[in-house]
């Protein structure tokens, strides 16, 4: 396992194992997980005030799925 590490290193393989060991469950699959955690990317903040040339949603779209059938039923000539 610790050859996979890759750039990840070592240091966050002890912080995952500490980690895991908090929890009082120790498995490889928690390890894996807390590494994943500390290492993937962190995700963009939401938008909060958007300007006001931003197009909003003002009619919820309504799900058709007789239309996929009607696709399915054609016949197509490839």
């Amino acid at each position: 396992m610790a050859r996979d590490l890759g750039e990840t290193g070592l240091d966050t393989l002890d912080v995952a194992c500490d980690l895991t060991l908090q929890t009082g469950v120790i498995s490889a699959a928690i390890v894996l997980n807390e590494m994943r955690r500390l290492t993937e990317a962190a995700q963009p903040k939401p938008l909060t005030n958007t300007p006001a040339s931003t197009p909003t949603l003002t009619l919820e779209p309504v799900a058709d799925c007789s239309r996929y059938d009607t696709l399915r039923s054609a016949r197509h000539v490839h």
